[in-house]
């Protein structure tokens, strides 16, 4: 239960999370606390924050008392005349796990970078992650927007559903700010035989941006946003079309977990970015994505 409830987020790694997770408070009560299951419980936890090496905040840290009785929970207590009473008075059953705690050997220094996954989920309305283009303004008015978080780019949406995924591996953040973006509703920026998906829209970026957006109306596709990197931020040549509208396209180990569970989904490799989204028209299409256009990013 505790690791389906918390301890899953640094547990598992390269996923994407929709909602962050607090470990919140954790107490029992002490010198008159009696019961077996209450006691094992404290026991049984502590274990678990030692072997996850998890942080942790313990409540009440302070409490009141007089003459020993009182609000037992807390570890350090004082009494009116400020008198304390301690958990290594000698009398506290708490004390030898509370040691174990604090004592354990965990994982010190800098916290090592990793990739962040996010999904972007424009079901009823706009989901703009990016705090950049939420203060710019509306680049497709009348549409559901979804922009990536600063920093990443778009690695993957759905066949249906509107749901899309970002990430920053094996990179971390492209795009210059000072550079702006491109809002692509058309096939503009398709070079003379570029054709990457025929027969099918593309809305490409143009040379230079990558994809870290789109909008839909209803279920179709409206347009996509792409962002300029920033010198040096890509220099690969090269691309290939990324089919999805049939089946998942994710390769042999994607990571980011299910952004859109129970669609088709197409995603990008770790070293790839997303340079241009294509769709059908045709009787029979409700002109929502089909495949990506991926290009190396060296």
């Amino acid at each position: 239960m505790l690791h389906r409830q918390a301890f899953f987020v640094t547990a598992e790694a390269d996923q994407h999370f929709t909602a962050p997770v607090w470990i919140s408070e954790f107490g029992v009560g002490g010198r008159e606390e009696t019961g077996a299951a209450q006691r094992a419980w404290f026991e049984n936890f502590v274990d678990q924050l030692v072997r996850t090496d998890a942080d942790f905040a313990y409540w009440p840290l302070v409490g009141l008392h007089e003459n020993r009785r009182g609000n037992g929970w807390a570890l350090l207590h004082w009494d009116s005349a400020g008198h304390r009473m301690g958990l290594y008075d000698g009398d506290d059953w708490r004390a030898g796990a509370w040691t174990r705690l604090i004592g354990a050997t965990g994982r010190t220094g800098p916290v090592a970078a990793v990739a962040g996954w996010s999904m972007l989920s424009p079901d009823h309305g706009d989901f703009i992650a990016s705090r950049r283009m939420r203060a710019l303004p509306d680049w497709d008015s009348g549409a559901r927007k979804a922009v990536c978080p600063d920093g990443q780019r778009l690695l993957g949406l759905g066949h249906t559903g509107n749901r899309g995924l970002c990430s920053d591996v094996a990179a971390g953040p492209l795009g210059d700010p000072a550079a702006g973006h491109a809002v692509v509703k058309d096939e503009r920026y398709v070079p003379p035989g570029g054709d990457w998906a025929s027969g099918y829209t593309k809305l490409q970026c143009p040379e230079g941006h990558f994809l870290t957006g789109y909008s839909v109306r209803g279920a179709a596709v409206s347009a996509a946003l792409c962002t300029k990197a920033g010198p040096g931020g890509i220099t690969g040549t090269g691309g290939r079309t990324v089919w999805f509208d049939r089946g998942d396209n994710r390769g042999g180990a994607p990571k980011g977990g299910d952004f859109a569970h129970g669609h088709y989904k197409g995603q990008c490799a770790d070293g790839e970015y997303a340079a241009g989204i294509a769709y059908t028209g045709r009787i029979g299409s409700a002109r929502t994505p089909d495949a990506l256009y991926c290009r190396p990013l060296h």
